[in-house]
């Protein structure tokens, strides 16, 4: 062990009989260090690096059973169960690849994929809980799986001897330094009117984000200047709204969220809400979310057209700009947006309206 990960070590001890139940992403933010460096120190004993291609590792997921998915950023945790299934990834510079399944809906951004680890968790009378994490080189975690009780221990336990690194040693990064943050163009030079008028002339809404890339124009500062009608701000308390309203109406949801390496996507009804102090979550068997209401500083209902019709979605940003996780009534290229879905956002846009 190096000198710098021997004095991590030591400040991690310190720090962990006042705070015990610190998770350690938290730990890591409180001692200025990467959720990575902070969970490599325990490699040979409970974590074991890994190496190799990670498409490939993720393409022998599939072989565990079900398993469950995690993808987070700041404000928000998206979990949800099932089979790593139906993978393919793409050549070019973006190396990308998706997983889709009813369950395991995934985007991967494969460059963001630095470094993997396996790790065991002993959880008392739960039994060992059994994981991969994968890290970006700022030391982010990108995704996460973990074992369900109905996973194929052994093989997790395969997959893991095929990919463990010969180098079994903590990680140290010598660059912790957040990326650049986008620097918004003033809106006085950007084509307004051109545009306005690509975003009338949407027809998927896949190419929302490359529309916002060819005129230069940040997420929040296209949504200050779309189309009138397209968009409009809404008080942030209109998710715990709009979620009630569909778990209450049995309405079939989209929920995405993302972390710089990959986007996770649940489909189908929410039903058990729960609010936890800041937090807002929602604790279905399948899946979970969790909710940082404290950084949420903006939401948007946001409207883009499509061959299909209007497909609306209700959007959450942090103070930074940053999109937490953003919702869609559920639908498939082809299909109309559920008339129960605009029905609940335009009740939460008439009550916005109501108030001003």
């Amino acid at each position: 062990m190096t000198n710098l990960a021997a004095s991590l070590r030591q400040r991690v001890q310190q720090l962990k009989p006042d705070h015990p139940r610190l998770r350690s992403r938290d730990l890591a933010t409180r001692l200025g260090v990467s959720e990575l460096e902070v969970v490599s120190l325990d490699i040979g004993h409970h974590v074991t690096r890994l190496t190799g291609d990670w498409k490939s590792l993720l393409q022998g997921v599939k072989n565990v059973g079900r398993v469950m998915a995690l993808t987070r950023n700041a404000h928000c945790v998206h979990e949800r169960k099932g089979v790593y299934d139906n993978l393919k990834f793409y050549g070019g510079a973006h190396n990308m690849g998706v997983a889709v399944n009813p369950d395991i809906d995934l985007r991967f951004f494969m460059n963001e994929w630095t470094y993997g680890l396996a790790i065991e968790m002993d959880r008392g009378k739960y039994g060992i809980l059994y994981g991969l994490q994968f890290y970006n080189a700022k030391g982010e975690a990108v995704h996460k799986i973990y074992t369900t009780p109905s996973s194929k221990v052994a093989a997790f336990k395969r997959l893991v001897e095929l990919f463990t690194a010969d180098e079994q040693e903590p990680i140290v990064l010598t660059d912790r330094s957040p990326a650049a943050a986008t620097v918004a163009l003033p809106d006085a030079q950007i084509d307004q009117v051109g545009f306005q008028q690509a975003w009338r002339n949407l027809e998927d809404t896949h190419d929302f984000f490359s529309m916002l890339k060819k005129y230069e124009v940040t997420r929040t500062q296209g949504l200050r200047m779309a189309p009138e009608g397209f968009t409009e701000k809404v008080p942030n308390e209109a998710v715990v709204q709009v979620l009630e309203a569909a778990a209450a109406g049995e309405v079939s949801i989209m929920c995405f969220v993302h972390s710089k390496g990959c986007i996770q996507i649940h489909t189908g009804p929410v039903q058990q809400l729960k609010t936890m102090g800041d937090w807002y979550n929602i604790l279905d068997e399948a899946f979970n979310l969790h909710l940082d209401l404290s950084g949420v500083h903006e939401t948007w209902v946001v409207k883009k057209p499509t061959k299909d019709g209007i497909v609306t979605s209700l959007e959450l940003f942090d103070a930074d700009g940053n999109l937490i996780v953003y919702f869609f009534g559920a639908r498939k290229p082809g299909q109309v947006e559920l008339e129960a879905w605009r029905e609940i956002i335009a009740k939460v846009t008439q009550e916005a309206e109501a108030d001003v």
